[in-house]
């Protein structure tokens, strides 16, 4: 095991319970809005109930905010998450901040020597997304495995293995994961099996454009090395024997030795995907970028960087491991539905000192992922970036309801159990819009939420029917006009569309036409309060995490780039050292 260090520090429990004080009377005021469903906005006058202003007032407001923050000089900026509109940026790891270019976009072929890969298509497996994902937490999870010297990973809801895979075969960790879906096992095997052989074509091809640049620039000086001999030969002549002897080889070969050779160590480093990895874990470093919510939930103090140490065996152990990654146990699909009192020894095996992450965990998967690892003193290091908040399970939501359900995945931390506060289903449903991808010009689908508001009024006014349990899904990009829409989504609904002539439909449409502003405000305000939902959540999940003894350290990380990746917020703990 790594030899302890500090760790930078983090606001205590109290720091953090009287942030969530603050953010729970400031949603007291504004949790109607985050609950309020947008396709109930006409029928039951939401606008009215709910806003005391006029919707130019609003949409002013933001807009105002928005030029400003855009007015600001670059200095009294927040520093930027993304360079430049792309987003194309990496967590601060031990090289500090990256840009992602276009030969790194690759999973397959990430970091140095890239290039050599320019064959292996990266839409063949993942999309630019969840390439820009993987990559990035890996490299934590790299970071921290290091730290503890440990080899062993367990990947909780691996859906299709792309992490599992690329934890494997780049950083040599042995990974089990685990999904609750057969189907998704079998294919995370047989897209590991392809992943492993494009993977060993990457290499191989840049074994081979290593040996051919060798062998062509090795020609090349071994003509102008003639050329040059000759003439020094003539040279020679006349010199003494003293001067022959005093002459060195870089004399004759002025450019092989230095440029050549060096060319060659580049692309042979570059073969080796660790390679430029073999410092250990500095905390001062990997965690500087512990960047928390729009609320400023906690203000990471900073620390000086810890002091290199030697690798340890079992780090390099580990390290020869990456050469062997075609091994067929190094990454190992599993079916299983997790919960919190799932027993990981009956599902591995060979289980060891381990880490525990998950990358967009479903619903109660996240917070169930941080109860296995506090429980079970296997699991060193925990690094979970959690998703799907609307289908949490809210330990207040209906306290009427009689239920046998003893861990919730909403709320975790004592304070928020003693307020017996519950956020609701569409307040946790917004909590899961993005922000940030509106900020940058992603905008709103304002008129296809204006139609399913005014269908919904139809419905009710109509078929008298005020709440429908069936879903209309996604027919507004398959219709042509309002009254196409309307057709298609009361056939879907099972209901007599030939009863309400086209008249009447458009009737509603032109009734509720100068009143969409009131929608688009309204859910620009829903939009500006998301973060504070999600603040809520994972603020409750870190606070679980701090009234935990064996604890070392715990914090919120900005992981990815929230506009490629909304849910871009790692709850990242380790566990103090035996």
């Amino acid at each position: 095991m790594a030899a302890s260090c500090s760790l930078p520090g983090t606001q205590d429990l109290s720091a953090l319970r009287a942030k969530l004080q603050g953010l729970l009377r400031f949603l007291r005021e504004a949790l109607s809005i985050c609950n309020a469903h947008t396709v109930d906005f006409y029928t039951e006058s939401v606008w009215e109930q709910l806003i005391d202003v006029p919707p130019e007032t609003v949409l002013a407001v933001l807009k105002k905010a928005t030029e400003e923050a855009e007015a600001r000089p670059a200095e009294a900026r927040p520093p930027p998450e993304a360079e430049g509109a792309s987003g194309e940026w990496r967590w601060e790891g031990r090289t500090g901040r990256q840009r992602v270019g276009p030969a790194q976009r690759s999973v397959l072929c990430s970091g140095p020597g890239a290039e050599a890969g320019e064959n292996v298509k990266p839409d063949e497996f993942m999309n630019l997304k969840k390439s820009h994902e993987v990559q990035a937490m890996s490299e934590l999870i790299s970071s921290v495995a290091d730290y503890y010297g440990i080899k062993q990973v367990i990947d909780l809801g691996s859906g299709k293995g792309y992490l599992s895979s690329f934890l494997s075969l780049k950083y040599g960790l042995k990974v089990y994961g685990i999904d609750s879906s057969n189907t998704n096992t079998h294919g995370a095997q047989e897209r590991n099996r392809k992943l492993k052989k494009h993977w060993k074509i990457c290499h191989t091809q840049s074994k081979s454009d290593v040996n051919g640049l060798a062998l062509k620039m090795a020609k090349g000086k071994k003509m102008q090395g003639e050329i040059q001999y000759k003439a020094n030969t003539e040279e020679e002549c006349n010199n003494s024997p003293t001067s022959q002897e005093m002459m060195s080889t870089s004399e004759f070969l002025p450019d092989f030795s230095v440029s050549v050779i060096s060319n060659i160590r580049k692309q042979m480093e570059n073969l080796h995907v660790c390679s430029h990895r073999e410092e250990n874990l500095c905390f001062a470093n990997a965690f500087s970028l512990i960047d928390l919510l729009p609320i400023n939930a906690i203000e990471p103090t900073t620390s000086s960087r810890m002091p290199k140490r030697k690798m340890s065996e079992a780090n390099k152990e580990r390290r020869k491991t990456t050469s062997k990654s075609t091994e067929s146990n190094i990454y190992s699909p599993l079916t299983s539905f997790i919960t919190a009192d799932s027993e990981l020894h009956d599902i591995i095996k060979d289980l060891e000192d381990c880490l525990m992450v998950g990358l967009h965990t479903c619903g109660d998967l996240a917070p169930n992922t941080l109860r296995i690892f506090t429980s079970k003193p296997e699991i060193k290091g925990v690094c979970s970036v959690g998703c799907c908040y609307h289908l949490l399970s809210e330990e207040f939501e209906d306290p009427h309801k009689e239920c046998a359900q003893e861990k919730w995945g909403f709320p975790m931390c004592h304070y928020l159990k003693e307020e017996r506060w519950c956020c609701g289903r569409n307040a946790r449903m917004s909590a899961c819009l993005a922000l940030e991808r509106v900020a940058v010009g992603g905008g709103l689908p304002t008129e296809s939420l204006f139609y399913r508001a005014v269908l919904q009024d139809i419905i009710k006014d109509c078929y008298g029917i005020t709440k429908c349990d069936r879903h209309v899904g996604k027919i507004y990009s398959k219709s042509s006009s309002f009254l196409d829409y309307v057709r298609k989504s009361l056939k879907k609904l099972g209901l007599d569309e030939s009863k309400l002539p086209e008249k009447l439909i458009m009737d509603y449409y032109e009734k509720y036409k100068p009143r969409m502003n009131e929608l688009e405000a309204f859910n620009m305000l829903k939009v500006v309060l998301a973060p504070c939902i999600e603040t809520l959540i994972l603020l409750d999940r870190l606070c679980y995490l701090k009234e935990q003894e064996d604890i070392a350290w715990s914090a919120l990380v900005k992981l990815f780039d929230p506009v490629k990746s909304p849910r871009c917020y790692a709850v990242i703990a380790l566990k103090r050292q035996q």
